[in-house]
């Protein structure tokens, strides 16, 4: 029964091996693509943060950036921002068993050190029960808060927060009312 199954396909393909065996092949061809870089434009300069160099070449890093070390409280850009650290952290020791951030930044130590309390959200657990820890969830500072370094932006930025909007609003407002 296997045997009729195969003896169509068998003959069809001997047909059509048949016709192609008095001429070869042509070969076939194709232009070169142009090169594609790193974002799928195709050129070879179109990264900013490679500093316009090929994605084909390597180039050497550039040196890192200072923390900024200025104690001072920044802006924040929108509502429920967590706060940016305003000194180096180098040498901080952050896991299971300790955390250096709440020498400083715990309720308990904070007017000693001149230094901001944690937030009371910070002792809360998920269903909004107050700890008299810093809450599992928000033991690791630096998931959520950022050391600013000095350095120069690696891609334009033009975010504008809200209340900056809204200034710029009820002044177009009156300039519109006075005309």
């Amino acid at each position: 029964m296997r045997a009729n199954i195969l003896a169509p396909s068998i003959l069809v393909l001997a047909a059509v091996l048949a016709g192609c065996g008095d001429r070869e092949p042509r070969p076939r061809v194709v232009a070169p693509a142009p090169e594609v870089g790193a974002r799928g434009n195709p050129s070879q300069d179109i990264d900013p943060l490679r500093r316009h160099v090929p994605i084909t070449a390597e180039i050497t890093p550039l040196p890192m950036a200072a923390v900024e070390n200025f104690d001072r409280r920044r802006g924040r850009a929108y509502p429920m921002q967590p706060p940016t650290i305003p000194h180096s952290i180098d040498g901080y020791q952050v896991d299971l068993n300790s955390n250096r951030c709440m020498l400083c930044h715990a309720r308990s130590n904070a007017a000693q050190f001149q230094a901001p309390e944690v937030s009371v959200t910070h002792y809360m657990d998920r269903n909004d029960q107050f700890l008299a820890e810093i809450s599992p969830r928000r033991y690791f500072c630096v998931q959520c808060h950022v050391v600013q370094a000095d350095a120069a932006p690696l891609v334009d930025n033009r975010f504008e927060d809200i209340d900056t909007l809204l200034r710029a609003e009820r002044a177009a407002r009156a300039e519109r009312g006075r005309q």
